[in-house]
């Protein structure tokens, strides 16, 4: 049985190892029948959003106890690099929860994202607002809570333009917390907001209101313009925040069958957007789409498999020839060869 069990270790090590791949997929689209998953601390679940530093280390994931974890190795696992709550006495509360109830005072970072150049590690929290971390990790420091005398009340999303150090993101609703999310889909809500940071002036801008459930946001590999999964309308909007067509009216990009969630830019400019929802309503069982950088086209997709594996996919992130699959719920971040 000993034996068995090193045997075991010795393959799952080498399958997370950069030289020896996962199984290949099938032809076509992706299958995310094919996986490994990458098992959280005992307690805490939710993934939602995943980030790999400027070393190319990683993935980090913020999750239901309001800690930012860092994915060591096999052998290591996970290990504390963030926490967002202000109120550090409440750890021993806080540390392994899923309660949901708790978020307000253990805090819930949703979007992440590290700065290229300066390799800090931005934070929405759903709670706590857009915040920053230096590299060495720590006690995150809030930088922004509310826009024009509002408070944010759902921080959501982020990207990082690394010329000049802004930061986009979003607020999902101005009246509905993370917590009350199947209110605001409920509601028809429209109180959502784009926003961005300078951290040359430290000055918050509000640049479109009255988005239903806006949620991911990307920018385009050329940082000319922004993409935003506006979830309620399972729309993907463009923004152009560069160059003479600077222009904060929304663009429709892409029109997407599912509930689309984060964004993430993958090394040639093309995008992978998360589906959260109603999955195996067609034969493909779609859980995520890459979608063309200039023309929103489909040109991937990947696929559940009926499996429970991949359920309420909330980021693909491409990395290092593999697909990291985040999730607002899972106790995991799956992985699959790209």
């Amino acid at each position: 049985m000993k034996n068995s069990l090193l045997i075991i270790f010795f393959f799952l090590t080498l399958m997370l190892s950069p030289s020896f791949g996962l199984p290949s997929n099938a032809s076509g689209s992706r299958k995310g029948n094919r996986h490994l998953k990458l098992q959280l601390p005992a307690g805490v679940v939710g993934p939602e959003s995943l980030a790999f530093d400027c070393n190319g280390e990683g993935p980090y994931a913020g999750v239901s106890d309001g800690r930012i974890l860092k994915w060591q190795d096999s052998k290591l696992g996970w290990t504390e690099f963030a926490i967002t709550t202000p109120f550090r006495r409440l750890r021993r509360i806080c540390d392994g929860t899923s309660s949901t109830i708790l978020e307000p005072l253990c805090g819930r970072p949703l979007g992440i994202k590290f700065n290229p150049v300066t390799c800090d590690l931005y934070i929405a929290d759903a709670y706590f607002g857009l915040m920053v971390v230096g590299r060495n990790g720590g006690p995150a420091k809030q930088l922004a809570s509310s826009a024009e005398r509002i408070p944010f009340r759902f921080t959501n999303a982020l990207d990082i333009d690394p010329n000049t150090g802004v930061v986009y993101f979003t607020d999902s609703s101005m009246y509905f917390q993370r917590r009350q999310y199947p209110m605001l889909i409920e509601s028809g809500d429209r109180s959502g907001r784009l926003l961005k940071y300078d951290p040359r002036n430290k000055q918050v801008t509000v640049l479109r209101r009255g988005l239903a459930f806006p949620n991911g946001v990307t920018l385009s590999k050329d940082n000319s313009f922004l993409l935003v999964a506006e979830s309620d309308s399972r729309r993907i909007l463009r923004f152009w925040v560069e160059g003479e067509s600077v222009i904060y009216s929304p663009q429709p990009f892409a029109q997407v069958a599912q509930f689309p969630d984060n964004i993430e830019t993958d090394r040639n400019g093309d995008f992978w957007v998360a589906l959260n929802t109603k999955r195996g309503n067609d034969k493909t069982d779609l859980v995520a789409v890459k979608l063309d950088g200039s023309n929103g086209n489909v040109l991937d997709v990947l696929e559940g498999n009926k499996q429970n594996a991949l359920d309420s996919v909330s980021e693909v992130e491409e990395h290092g020839g593999y697909l990291y699959a985040g999730s607002p719920v899972q106790p995991y971040v799956v992985v699959i060869k790209a």
